[in-house]
């Protein structure tokens, strides 16, 4: 029971992470820049405390008490996970929804997966999953086969992006009637989509760093809740810490970029509809921030291993190429193309269940 309600909770957190980026398309008038720094001040100042009075009324007394290295660490894989968010929003940009978000998202799983796996291979602590536990168990051994066809859905998805590339450039039109290349760049877009990929895994870096706040949550909740098993809730703590990172790294470079393009203005600017685009930028902001929240849910059935990362980025993913064939982003490419990513999504689909059940087996 407890792996059925980790994979309901990862695939809500999933959801919630792969729709994120809709609101912001009904932004108008603003600076990419803009947008992003408003919608972050939701995710990563606002909504997280909020969440964490709500569920963990003592949350601030943790922090307070956690340590220098605790909270140093936590703090530092925040902000270089902040640079992996940064370039996400840029991935998204200039490949779209789908395709930005498969690569990102597909490299943030291998090493966000695996890393810390091999760390408590050489540095073991009680109830952590090690690689040569993974390795060594038919368990571990459907994971891992779960987490190989999901990069091959992964290279198959990114196939498709390559034939759009190919086959828009040749005059297609988005569904608006738009030249297609106006934002998609493929070259552009892989770069920055390999750095946010690598980088966006030291999210699950900064919850290792910061465990020693998500235990003491855990333990104050089941002094009163004896026999209750995990506290669900108790990541809650952590986000805080790690969102501090990365609202640092990101409000940095949005007043760069708002400097430099001249696009102060945007926040006050009349001839835009700022309530509108106030509000969207909000539900952007804490849409996004549900992801981890429903995250933490999910790791306490499912356990702060492997798995947890791997049905969390698998969700996103699914999620984000689901609203890219929803919102037309593959309208003018052939028939050819649109079943090379459909088939990439079916195969993603197929290692959620590969890795839903090595848990099981567990």
């Amino acid at each position: 029971m407890n792996a059925i309600l980790g994979v309901i909770f990862h695939f809500l957190g999933g959801f919630a992470s792969g729709s994120f980026y809709i609101p912001y398309k009904k932004v108008k008038g603003w600076a990419w820049e803009s947008y992003w720094i408003v919608g972050g001040l939701f995710s990563w100042l606002i909504v997280p405390p909020l969440a964490a009075w709500l569920t963990i009324p003592n949350f601030s007394e943790i922090i307070s008490k956690a340590g220098g290295a605790v909270i140093g660490y936590t703090f530092l894989f925040g902000i270089l996970w902040g640079i992996g968010g940064l370039t996400y929003g840029l991935g998204v940009r200039y490949l779209g929804v789908s395709l930005g978000s498969s690569i990102i998202l597909g490299l943030c799983m291998v090493f966000g997966s695996l890393i810390p796996s091999i760390y408590y291979d050489i540095f073991p602590a009680e109830g952590k999953d090690t690689f040569s536990a993974l390795v060594g168990n038919s368990w571990g051994q459907t994971v891992l086969l779960g987490l190989a066809v999901c990069i091959i859905g992964i290279i198959i998805c990114g196939k498709a992006g390559t034939r759009k590339e190919k086959e828009l450039s040749k005059g297609g039109t988005d569904p608006h009637g738009i030249a297609a290349k106006t934002e998609y760049k493929f070259g552009l877009g892989l770069l920055v989509s390999i750095i946010s990929g690598v980088l966006s895994a030291c999210f699950n870096f900064g919850l290792e760093a910061g465990k020693p706040m998500a235990d003491v949550a855990n333990t104050l909740w089941k002094a009163g809740h004896a026999g209750e098993g995990e506290f669900l809730y108790q990541n809650n703590v952590t986000y805080v810490v790690v969102l501090w990172g990365g609202l640092t790294t990101n409000f940095i470079w949005c007043m760069i970029l708002n400097a430099r393009n001249k696009t102060f203005g945007d926040y006050a600017n009349k001839k835009t509809p700022l309530l509108s685009n106030y509000v969207f930028a909000a539900l952007a902001g804490t849409t996004w921030f549900l992801q981890f929240f429903f995250y933490g849910m999910g790791e306490s059935k499912l356990g702060n291993g492997p798995s947890s990362w791997i049905l969390h980025m698998a969700f996103i993913i699914l999620t984000a190429n689901a609203w890219g064939l929803i919102l037309k982003e593959w309208a003018g490419v052939s028939k050819k193309t649109k079943t090379t990513v459909i088939t990439g999504i079916i195969t993603i689909i197929l290692s959620v269940l590969l890795v839903g059940y090595g848990n099981s087996l567990k």
